[in-house]
């Protein structure tokens, strides 16, 4: 069933995940990792197509409140969000960016140390955010 405090969480963590992807890679992140591209050329689009971009910021967020809710088992605070996020930045900055280090000539090894700290950020405020808004519904 969708409640009141599912509903905001979705809807903040779909802005939050489509501008703040924005304001960590595309302002952030373009500058820090400009001097760290790999050898391959012509794999990013000079304009991302905003719909399928703002359509997998609502799908992923989405799905990571719905799995932070079940994380927290009911025990909702901002501390649980900021440690579900610095888990689900693990997971994809540490994890599937060093599988895509080991696969791709997309960044250098530095180039991938950055953007997954960039990725740790991201989630951790989504964290904050869901931890924060759950938190209030109790």
């Amino acid at each position: 069933m969708l409640s009141k405090t599912k509903l905001l969480s979705y809807l903040l963590t779909s802005i939050w995940a489509y501008f703040g992807g924005f304001l960590l890679w595309g302002l952030l992140g373009e500058t820090l990792l400009n001097d760290h591209l790999g050898s391959a050329s012509g794999v990013m689009r000079e304009m991302p197509d905003h719909f399928h971009l703002a359509l997998g910021c609502v799908i992923l967020a989405i799905t990571f409140s719905i799995i932070y809710a079940k994380w927290a088992q009911g025990k909702h605070s901002v501390s649980q969000g900021l440690s579900f996020g610095i888990l689900v930045g693990i997971l994809t900055g540490l994890g599937s960016g060093m599988i895509d280090f080991s696969t791709s000539n997309l960044l250098t090894f530095s180039g991938f140390i950055i953007n997954a700290l960039i990725y740790i950020v991201y989630y951790v405020v989504m964290g904050i955010l869901v931890g924060f808004i759950y938190s209030k519904s109790k």
